[in-house]
């Protein structure tokens, strides 16, 4: 017989066939609701991503899994160890990005890829006190912003936030012309 351990990760595995989505990106997108109640995740796992009962219920407990417990586990939540603060603006930032359709978050040690179905930004807390949005756009493309430098050679193009009015209506245009143009 299959141990606990060893069923979560079939049936991770299974979420991952059949949304096309890691469930990092789900778990992330449910912890962005600032759902308290753990029926109200299941119900928002299996309206959006159309899950079933047993898949949502997994994802909604993995959601609310204690920081001690996701720094083995969640890349993000270790990005944001020490920089609490930021980890709000965070939130808001992958709600809004994760309202494009078909946009993926993909977790990674030191930042979060944004994705369709291909890079098109990545978020990632710099230091203590700012995260940078990274964009990519081609090379052609005549944008108003700061190159990106030696910050990342995966975007041309980066933002600074460190305060949640930086994350203002410029900025979002901004994604959501890099997100059309990865599509």
């Amino acid at each position: 017989m299959a141990s606990t351990e060893e069923m979560q990760k079939k049936m991770l595995k299974s979420i991952e066939e059949k949304t096309g989505l890691n469930p990092e990106t789900i778990i992330a997108d449910i912890r962005s609701q600032n759902l308290e109640k753990h029926n109200l995740k299941i119900k928002f796992v299996k309206e959006k991503y159309a899950l079933s009962h047993g898949f949502a219920n997994l994802l909604a407990l993995k959601s609310k899994l204690t920081a001690d417990e996701n720094s083995k586990d969640d890349p993000i939540e270790s990005q944001y160890k020490g920089k609490e603060h930021l980890f709000e603006i965070y939130k808001e930032i992958s709600s809004f990005l994760l309202s494009l359709e078909g946009t993926e978050l993909v977790p990674k040690k030191a930042y979060v890829s944004v994705k369709t179905k291909k890079q098109y930004a990545i978020v990632q807390p710099s230091t203590k006190t700012r995260i940078d949005l990274g964009l990519k756009f081609p090379k052609d493309t005549s944008i108003d912003l700061e190159p990106s430098g030696s910050f990342n050679s995966m975007v041309s193009h980066r933002i600074r936030i460190e305060q949640a009015e930086d994350f203002n209506a410029t900025v979002k245009n901004h994604l959501e012309k890099a997100y059309e143009l990865s599509r």
